[in-house]
């Protein structure tokens, strides 16, 4: 299927690695310009690799999305270099893990700056763009919990939720200036975020983190997690004009794992 992305300009954020990282890869294998942060000079490293495999012109630019000033200069040098921006990929590391007890003030103000402001300020950098152009496509990376939620994932459970709500008042409001809005929510994906959490509940649980990966693998009916390749591929079409009259949806990448029928 052709996604009709071949010279639109995707902003990824947090993609050095795991699923940011792959959600930038394809897009530059579909012929997109990407433009990619993260908070850490692997972003060079990321750039350079799928430059070498793509051949597509790629941006990497140092970025804490927690942090105003680091937005407006990846926003302002995406915009230097491309002179638009496409389609924006709202993403961003997992909040602490921990039951609401193991948390403290300090954890849920670190995991609503990370999580639910990152978005906030991104959308306020990039929409009136995409507004003046009529035109542009927000999809935020969000996760299965929010339909399901899971123990020792407290901040988790709560502020993805409040995302993806703001991302369906979005919906309504952008839709009709042609900007799609969509959330995708995987479920446990071999990354070095499943790697951690993981580990946390072995931790607690007194075994091993591969037990707690055959514990989670029992739950999903397709019998495996996913891979990075599988969520990179669902990300670029959601994102992409292939899917055009997706909207204000929030897909579930999770093998069925979601057990409700909603």
């Amino acid at each position: 299927m052709d996604l009709h992305l071949q010279g639109k300009v995707a902003l990824v954020t947090a993609a050095s690695k795991g699923l940011g990282k792959a959600a930038a890869r394809e897009f530059a294998r579909e012929g997109a310009r990407v433009a990619m942060c993260a908070r850490s000079e692997v972003i060079e490293t990321a750039a350079n690799e799928i430059r070498l495999e793509t051949g597509a012109e790629v941006l990497a630019v140092r970025a804490d999305v927690s942090r105003q000033d680091d937005i407006d200069a990846l926003v302002a040098s995406t915009l230097d270099r491309f002179g638009v921006i496409d389609i924006l990929i709202v993403n961003a590391g997992g909040p602490k893990p921990g039951n609401f007890l193991d948390l403290k003030a300090e954890d849920w103000e670190a995991a609503f700056q990370l999580t639910l402001m990152s978005a906030v300020r991104l959308c306020y950098a990039v929409v009136p763009h995409m507004v003046e152009r009529d035109s542009g496509s927000l999809v935020t990376t969000q996760s299965y919990l929010v339909k399901q939620p899971q123990d020792r994932l407290a901040l988790s459970n709560s502020l993805r939720l409040a995302v993806v709500g703001l991302w369906k008042s979005l919906a309504n409001e952008l839709g009709p200036k042609g900007i799609r809005v969509n959330s995708i929510l995987p479920t446990y994906t071999f990354t070095e975020r499943v790697e951690q959490l993981m580990a946390d509940r072995a931790r607690a649980g007194g075994t091993t983190v591969e037990e707690e990966a055959a514990k989670i693998i029992a739950t999903i009916p397709l019998g495996r997690m996913g891979t990075a390749e599988e969520y990179g591929r669902a990300v670029a079409w959601l994102a992409s004009p292939a899917a055009s009259f997706i909207h204000g949806q929030a897909l579930a990448f999770d093998g069925g794992i979601i057990k409700s029928p909603l």
